[in-house]
């Protein structure tokens, strides 16, 4: 969309050699509302300034002294400059005006030109201009675009296919060719889905046929495999519609993960430890891979996992698998900047620009350039601040508040959140074009109680951080409290199961921590489930200090586990939200159901 300040902000070059006719023209143009109009009186000081400044439109006299406009015209081509030139002729019947055309001028003018025919050509050349202009950055960011898309599915260690409606095979990803392979021993892929091998085709041609039927996406199963060295592998399956936002169906996208079991003792391709994570479950080896392959693309990537998880750690994973490792990563934690800062922290302010501003000073995102922005907790910013983000995004430059300078920046923004970002899209409180500017990749983390294998790793990683900090001298757990440990649900996740693994080096005063050194929370096992995941309730206190009253509760299971959490938490509310997986809204909505106000709460 060509905007007025476009064409008005252009920078226009006059080329006459009567100066008197430069002069009126400059005069015509500033007064319609151009604010760069130049003038040369000849081709050389035409070059120059065209060279200099890049004109949007060239007005110029076909012939100039010794010299002929349409000599301007095939210099100005070939150094690059392909703004639209309009010749003037004070003979339009000669046949030098028509070769002009033919030679690339925008049109030509016959003298005397009046102010009228001058401001009606000049306006639409520069929307001819703009116009193409527009057109050429679409083509060269929808090319770049497909590069950047080709070069994702080519790296993407999952077998990747992509099929039309008719189950004609579109593309097909490195990794796919190579399982084709060693699964058959067949290096030319077929052209149609229904070729592929059964036991590995299929599963995908099922898969595809159900999402054509429904386009809807077709949740994950797994198959056994046996490969044509005779192991067996086992793949997990997942396929989706390809659709554009209008709901135009073009096909199915499938993809096949090898999910085998590493053996952790003798393969070398099961992680232990990854940039400062911790765990050796299949799902944190699908993190460890989608990390180490999303790292060396230079896009914005969103982290979601419920709180505790490592969203911070996956930051900075991210920061040391790229190219910017050198430069820094810059982190903002948007939730606990209150929001008439945030906009003054992120972008900066001059000197003056509110009351407190006593100087100039650079936001975090300026303080990012070559390196990463880490933004977290990015679901609880402001629409205002939504809309600044979105502009950055797009165009990569910033007004510090106070000021009327743009300022560029070279960053990779990564951002992170617990809340259900789709959600709050539908509900309209987060902005749509935003949230899929921010999720260009999405990692999301496993919670603990998904990945329960890797528990003992992360209890003794976690204890040796404490014995070593405490200057205690503990070598294990029992049985009994490492069973403890591994049946809890880990509502706080990662975060919760640190602070309870320091708090029972904190009481331990042997070797071996034991049950009786964890807190009451995790050695229960009465468990609820709200929204689909458990949470561990505290057992009830003897004494009830407070009732529940029926006609007001019609749900004691979820007062209990919202009072509960309450508690844990010292009445902070947004702390208790985080705990329970729940936006703070989500929280404040079932208080009122239940009834439950501040003065309900016993803290003690």
């Amino acid at each position: 969309m060509i905007e007025e300040n476009d064409i008005l902000d252009s920078v226009i070059l006059i080329v006459d050699d009567e100066e008197s006719i430069r002069m009126t023209f400059q005069l015509f143009l500033k007064r319609a509302g151009y604010k760069t109009v130049l003038a040369a009186d000849c081709i050389s000081a035409a070059l120059e300034h065209a060279e200099t400044v890049r004109p949007d439109l060239i007005i110029s006299d076909i012939v100039l002294k010794d010299e002929r406009g349409t000599d301007l015209l095939q210099k100005i081509r070939e150094i690059g400059i392909d703004c639209p030139v309009v010749m003037i002729t004070g003979f339009p019947n000669l046949q030098s005006a028509a070769n002009a055309v033919r030679l690339g001028a925008f049109d030509y003018l016959a003298k005397p030109v009046n102010k009228e025919s001058l401001l009606h050509f000049t306006r639409q050349a520069l929307k001819h201009h703009w116009l193409n202009k527009e057109k050429r950055l679409l083509i060269l960011e929808n090319e770049q675009y497909r590069n950047y898309l080709e070069a994702v599915f080519s790296s993407v260690q999952d077998i990747m296919i992509t099929v039309d409606p008719e189950m004609r095979i579109i593309e097909k990803n490195e990794t796919a060719t190579k399982w084709l392979e060693a699964k058959t021993g067949q290096t030319d892929f077929p052209d149609d889905l229904h070729e592929l091998d059964t036991l590995f085709g299929l599963p995908c041609l099922q898969d595809a046929r159900e999402v054509v039927r429904t386009k809807k996406e077709v949740r994950e199963h797994r198959v056994e495999c046996v490969m044509k060295n005779g192991r067996t592998k086992v793949l997990s399956f997942n396929a989706a519609p390809i659709q554009d936002n209008s709901g135009h169906f073009f096909g199915v996208v499938m993809v096949a993960r090898d999910v085998t079991i590493p053996n952790v003792e003798s393969s070398s391709s099961c992680r232990v430890q990854f940039h400062g994570y911790v765990g050796i479950s299949p799902a944190m080896q699908e993190v460890y891979s989608l990390i180490e392959n999303v790292g060396k693309f230079d896009t914005t990537v969103l982290i979601t996992g419920e709180s505790g998880t490592g969203k911070e750690l996956a930051a900075e994973a991210l920061h040391a698998e790229s190219y910017r490792k050198k430069g820094p990563l810059i982190k903002v934690d948007c939730a606990s900047i209150p929001e008439d800062l945030l906009e003054s922290e992120l972008f900066g302010h001059r000197k003056g620009s509110f009351t407190g501003a006593d100087a100039n000073r650079s936001g975090r995102i300026q303080q990012a350039d070559q390196g990463t922005l880490f933004l977290d907790e990015i679901g609880d910013i402001s629409s205002r601040m939504q809309l600044r983000l979105l502009r950055f995004l797009q165009e990569r430059t910033f007004y510090p508040v106070g000021s009327d300078q743009p300022v560029s920046v070279d960053t990779r923004v990564v951002t992170a959140t617990n809340a259900d970002l789709k959600g709050k899209v539908r509900r309209g409180t987060f902005r749509e074009d935003l949230y899929y500017r921010l999720r260009v990749i999405e990692i999301t983390l496993p919670p603990l109680r998904n990945r329960q294998q890797g528990i003992p790793l992360l209890a003794k990683h976690f204890l040796k951080e404490f014995q070593e900090k405490l200057g205690h001298t503990i070598t294990g757990f029992s049985d009994q409290a490492m069973e403890a440990l591994t049946d809890h649900s880990w509502p706080g996740n990662v975060r919760e199961l640190k602070h309870v693994i320091e708090r029972a080096c904190v009481l331990c005063k042997g070797v071996t921590v034991e049950k009786n050194h964890l807190p009451s929370e995790v050695t229960s096992k009465k468990l609820l489930h709200i929204d689909n995941k458990p949470i561990t309730i505290l057992p009830a206190p003897v004494e009830q200090h407070h009732e529940i009253p029926k006609d007001n509760r019609t749900d004691t299971d979820g007062a209990t586990e919202i009072f509960d959490a309450l508690k844990r938490c010292g009445g902070n509310k947004t702390e208790a939200a985080r705990l329970l997986v729940i936006d703070r809204s989500t929280l404040y909505r079932r208080m009122r159901r239940y009834n439950i106000t501040a003065t309900d709460i016993d803290l003690r």
